[in-house]
């Protein structure tokens, strides 16, 4: 099966400094890609390249075989790219359930969206992650992890073929990393590929069906996490010298 997504030599710098060096991707469509790496090791660059937050210096962006480097990040997610964000920013002045309405609007198919409709894309998605006795709430009325299903539903409601996630689980308990496992892996059922930024191992192994791994923004590693985790150069560089 062609690949839903290819980064081909991607490259990002900031005036002298290169973020992201000559990394290369595939993404199968259905499948789960954990991206993990050390901090600062070119991670988010690497989604805010694909999802079209900033552009490539060198290398190409394809998605469903067709390259997307000259589109914007609003005209990438309306081709089925969604993303959450590592720093949540819900909108202040909306409800939770106008927040997720917001990305039914601006996503796939959202020329065709009326607003009555959008409302209604938002109360099936915050049903999904569970934040269905929200709806009429503020979003600061939530907790750290409401706020983080209520950036799982935003991206959901723009409906994508791809869902790039950062982080997502971030500041939370075991138990509340499960059900969130429990939620992306329900997503993957329902047709979506995700490629998943994850410090916590535990948590990306058990959901990757790959795992790609980027060290001072070079891609050191890519297969199964029984491989990868064994790799000597991966546990030098991101697992630490007590685990060769």
């Amino acid at each position: 099966m062609s690949a839903l997504l290819e980064v081909r030599h991607a490259t990002r710098r900031f005036a002298g400094l290169i973020a992201l060096n000559d990394v290369s991707l595939t993404l199968a469509p259905g499948e789960i890609l954990g991206l993990i790496g050390p901090n600062g090791a070119g991670k988010t660059t690497l989604i805010n390249l694909i999802s079209g937050t900033l552009a490539a210096s060198e290398g190409e962006v394809l998605f469903q075989g067709e390259p997307v480097n000259r589109l914007p990040a609003f005209r990438r997610a309306r081709l089925g790219i969604g993303r959450t964000f590592q720093i949540m920013r819900p909108f202040p002045g909306l409800s939770v359930l106008d927040n997720v309405a917001v990305g039914a609007l601006f996503g796939r198919g959202a020329s065709k969206v009326p607003l009555t409709q959008a409302r209604e894309q938002a109360r099936v998605w915050l049903e999904f992650v569970g934040l269905g006795n929200t709806i009429s709430g503020r979003t600061d009325e939530l907790s750290g992890a409401g706020r983080r299903r209520l950036e799982l539903a935003k991206a959901l409601a723009m409906q994508p073929k791809l869902l790039l996630c950062d982080e997502l689980m971030a500041g939370l308990n075991l138990v509340e990393i499960d059900q969130i496992i429990d939620l992306l892996r329900q997503v993957r059922e329902r047709g979506i590929s995700l490629l998943v930024i994850e410090h916590v191992i535990k948590a990306i192994i058990s959901l990757s069906d790959r795992l790609l791994v980027l060290h001072h923004g070079e891609k050191i590693a890519d297969g199964t996490p029984a491989s990868v985790l064994s790799d000597p150069i991966v546990v030098q560089a991101y697992l630490g010298k007590k685990r060769t």
